[in-house]
């Protein structure tokens, strides 16, 4: 406890820069991840994929992040171990956001596509049963996230699945796949917009307006999202009308022209991905520092009130931006080429997939893996397409490192609490 009070503010600035360490890591691993199928798909450069999500990034966390944050914050370990002992609680979150930083460094260096969520419960999970025995693991919470983790790419892969079958059904399998790509991408368009002002009013506004009196009704935040997605699609209808496209070109013509079309749509799902993504990964950089500020605030309470301090949401997210324009390329052609041929129609439907499933995962509080999600999101494409449409040597070394992700997160997680206890107990 002296060493709280002794050392209180030096801890904070040392988590801050850990924490921002571990976002870091995440740009560079997973948000490549995310924008990997929009690069891949060619709908994208890399440096306009690194643009839109910076700013994306960005907001999403800012915005939406505060919802999961709280998951990783109070809900793997259970924190009565701890309630005499705080400053244990305090280096060992320390510890982990230290363990996944320096997993997922490794992992972006050499083009890894891991889970930072399994690095950062990992992580948590091995300093806590370290310092407190298994007792001190909500083993009920972590069953319910490893759950997500079979659940989401699922969902993921057959919403990536019926989506890709529609465009099949209403565009390239007609007389006239142009006349119809004008008719339905704008309603797609729609679609993403919609997904991504939900969680924005849904989610995001009470965090950014904490005092204020904001308060829509869920009616009026589904008319919202619905205008919101009604203005994406007339501005999409304005950009696509645009185009100079030969409608009576032959049918391979057509379909070039159609993905052109298509490749305007990817530019909304990738901007949906980004914003889905900071919202919910943000958290596997700043639940645990924003454990560790509560506790230093609070002069040792853990888990008391404590309202997520201004700069969190921030730090994690800059961090996040600085991870992916600096190192992301390493990661992004992995899931953009490895595991399926992607064109900008198939590059689509498995973004919007995944930023649905990680949208509804955020607003509910489930840390899920972004990259798990947009794994299986690729998978059901693929799968549209048959089987031999898919790099299974290339999917199998993706769950390997998935595998490998957790016990390396806890592993590195007891040498860095050890470690840091023995330098400050």
């Amino acid at each position: 406890m002296d060493i709280l009070t002794t050392y209180g503010v030096m801890l904070v600035i040392f988590a801050a820069v850990v924490g921002f360490f571990m976002a870091w890591g995440i740009g560079a691993n997973d948000v490549a991840n995310a924008m990997g199928t929009s690069v891949g798909s060619k709908a994208l450069t890399i440096k306009q994929a690194i643009i839109i999500a910076m700013i994306f990034e960005f907001a999403g966390a800012y915005l939406a992040g505060g919802e999961v944050t709280s998951t990783i914050r109070k809900g793997i370990i259970d924190s009565e171990p701890f309630m005499q002992v705080p400053e244990l609680f305090v280096i060992g979150m320390i510890s982990s956001l230290i363990a996944a930083g320096t997993w997922l460094a490794v992992a972006s260096y050499m083009g890894w596509p891991v889970s930072t969520t399994h690095s950062i419960v990992g992580a948590i999970i091995g300093f806590a049963v370290i310092a407190a025995g298994t007792e001190a693991i909500n083993w009920a919470k972590v069953g319910g996230i490893v759950g997500s983790w079979v659940v989401t790419p699922l969902l993921s892969g057959v919403l990536a699945y019926i989506i890709f079958m529609s465009a099949q059904r209403f565009i390239f399998d007609t007389d006239n796949p142009i006349k119809n790509a004008k008719r339905y991408v704008p309603v797609y368009m729609a679609l993403g917009g919609f997904v991504l002002a939900l969680v924005t009013i849904k989610k995001g506004l009470k965090h950014v307006f904490k005092d204020a009196s904001i308060s829509l009704s869920t009616t009026e935040a589904y008319m919202y999202a619905a205008l919101v997605g009604i203005i994406v699609a007339f501005i999409g209808s304005f950009f696509i009308a645009r185009l100079k496209i030969d409608e009576q070109a032959d049918k391979e013509m057509q379909f070039n022209n159609v993905e052109k079309i298509f490749a305007i749509l990817m530019i909304v799902t990738a901007c949906c991905m980004a914003f889905a993504h900071g919202s919910n990964d943000v958290a596997n950089a700043i639940g645990p520092l924003a454990a560790v500020v509560s506790v230093v605030d609070n002069d040792g309470v853990i888990g008391a009130k404590a309202a997520l301090a201004w700069w969190i949401l921030p730090l994690g997210a800059v961090g996040i931006v600085a991870g992916l324009a600096l190192f992301g390329h390493r990661v992004m052609a992995t899931i953009g080429k490895g595991i399926t041929h992607l064109t900008p129609s198939r590059g689509f439907a498995a973004e919007l997939a995944a930023a649905t499933t990680v949208v509804i995962a955020s607003g509910t509080g489930l840390p899920i893996s972004t990259t798990q999600t947009l794994v299986g999101a690729v998978l059901g494409v693929g799968f549209a397409r048959g089987i031999a449409a898919l790099n299974l040597g290339t999917v199998r070394n993706i769950v390997v490192s998935w595998v490998v992700t957790l016990p390396a997160g806890a592993g590195l997680a007891i040498i860095a609490y050890l470690i840091l206890t023995s330098i400050l107990l």
